[in-house]
């Protein structure tokens, strides 16, 4: 264990949304961008905790257990039982509060476009990691999360800020465009931030500040490495 990384603890908040508009499909949460960070936060000898808004079991996202996106850690997930556990009886957003971790992270999938871009709760309980100085990150579709939140002086917190993101031909490369509820790239140039991304489905993350946010499921790992590095320092 990492003695550097065994005092630490990391808030990750995953989606209880499970409908894909009304497509009749399900959705939910990317495997691989929760899979990814947690074996890299747990191996590095932090301590995780798992929210969804509605406690309880975090709805997967079917298309991300097809067999072209698994990864060693996908797979790790599978044949864990402690972690599909942790999935199962995750606890309640609003049960938790800033003063107990030392950062926190969004998975994506498209189920956070619907429960946690407008959450209430969530984005108090990222305001008050800003405001506490702790880092903020997220993956893929969950840098919607960021989309609302404020600074001090009520302007959007991503302002000016380099951020990253699910990017629209992503969007419209998995036939997704007229089912989410808006396109991430799009709402978050509209809140004047500095936008960045690579070309599709390639690694991609950047960090502002406390601020940490990678593209796409790809870049799950490279936040997870980020946001390791700015707790280590």
């Amino acid at each position: 264990m990492n003695s550097l990384m065994s005092s630490k603890k990391i808030l990750v908040v995953l989606t209880s949304h499970s409908d894909l508009g009304d497509t009749g499909h399900k959705t939910g949460f990317w495997v691989e961008e929760f899979a990814a960070p947690y074996y890299a936060f747990l191996d590095a000898g932090a301590e995780v905790t798992v929210v969804t808004p509605k406690g309880g079991q975090a709805p997967i996202d079917p298309n991300s257990t097809a067999p072209d996106a698994q990864t060693e850690a996908t797979e790790r997930f599978y044949k864990d039982q402690a972690a599909q556990d942790v999935i199962a009886n995750t606890q309640k957003l609003s049960d938790v509060k800033q003063d107990d971790f030392d950062a926190i992270f969004y998975p994506g999938g498209h189920g956070p476009l619907w429960d946690l871009t407008e959450n209430e709760e969530s984005i108090a309980l990222i305001e008050s990691f800003i405001a506490a100085n702790k880092p903020i990150s997220s993956v893929c579709h969950a840098p919607s999360a960021f989309l609302n939140i404020k600074d001090a002086d009520g302007e959007y917190f991503i302002k000016g800020k380099t951020v990253t993101g699910f990017t629209n031909s992503e969007e419209a490369a998995v036939q997704l465009t007229e089912v989410v509820p808006f396109l991430l790239e799009d709402e978050m140039k509209k809140r004047g931030a500095d936008y960045k991304n690579t070309a599709d489905w390639t690694p991609f993350a950047v960090q502002d500040g406390l601020m940490i946010t990678g593209q796409n499921p790809a870049s799950s790992e490279l936040v997870a490495e980020k946001l390791l590095a700015q707790l280590a320092k």
